[in-house]
């Protein structure tokens, strides 16, 4: 396989990290399929600099917490760009509680995007990557997922922790019919989520908080992360699965370590 008979889906990709992957896998001459679930116009600008670029792009909405909508992405997906060969599962949202505040309700929600979007997903292009014996899937988690020491990030990082697991149990399952399936977790990175109604003073403590708690002495960027994605998305290679490649800069501060 080249990346030019490579076709990409990234769920999550009208902004931030995913946008970021979009662009860069697009550069490496693969196709992409911009999933979203709510920015429409966000998804077309990120495909339209792809095509624009001399690339071949479509976008597809779907809500990666509903099977059926995820399955008629990707027969979508394959119709206009070919087989998917690369998944990327970034998409996720980000709820903060502690035990005295959580509301299971916005818990659901984020378990359903979080954790079962990368079980739908997975479950819709395996036949495809078995018949072919070709994949690549990535999961993005995050640090959290391992245990940064964040304040509010218990329930988040549940679902980071458990889409961790499922991926080293997928990759045990797809392995011998040639699909990795890998993990990137991030640590502190500069998006729409983390910056989230954080203004002013706010947003300077947490920038603090990570600088001093981070080798490199600052928060990430998208496109770092992108990077990472794209190196476990390499035809090349094909004998690494099952790993966790953290992009954080070096955190000090995990629970494992206090």
């Amino acid at each position: 396989m080249v990346w030019t008979n490579q076709v990409a889906l990234i769920t999550g990709a009208s902004r931030s990290i995913g946008r970021e992957i979009a662009l860069l896998l697009a550069r490496r001459g693969a196709a992409i399929c911009v999933n979203y679930a709510e920015r429409t116009d966000a998804a077309e600008q990120v495909a339209n600099e792809i095509e624009a670029a001399g690339g071949r792009a479509m976008t597809a909405g779907a809500d990666v917490a509903n099977f059926a909508s995820v399955e008629a992405m990707v027969e979508q997906a394959t119709a206009r760009l070919g087989p998917v060969t690369i998944l990327v599962n970034n998409a996720g949202v980000l709820y903060q509680a502690t035990l005295e505040t959580l509301n299971h309700k916005q818990f659901d929600r984020m378990r359903r995007i979080n954790v079962d979007g990368i079980i739908h997903t997975t479950r819709a292009v395996m036949a495809g990557m078995r018949t072919r014996r070709y994949g690549r899937i990535i999961n993005l988690t995050s640090i959290a997922a391992i245990g940064a020491t964040l304040p509010g990030n218990a329930f988040y990082a549940a679902t980071k922790a458990e889409a961790a697991i499922l991926t080293r149990r997928f990759a045990m399952e797809l392995g011998s019919e040639g699909v990795t399936v890998n993990v990137v977790a991030p640590g502190f990175i500069r998006t729409d989520m983390t910056q989230q109604r954080r203004h002013g003073l706010e947003w300077l403590f947490i920038e603090m908080h990570v600088r001093e708690r981070t080798i490199m002495g600052r928060i990430g960027e998208p496109g770092e992360v992108a990077n990472a994605v794209v190196f476990l998305a390499a035809p090349e290679t094909a004998w690494i699965t099952a790993q966790t490649l953290v992009v954080d800069g070096g955190r000090m501060d995990y629970l494992a370590y206090s």
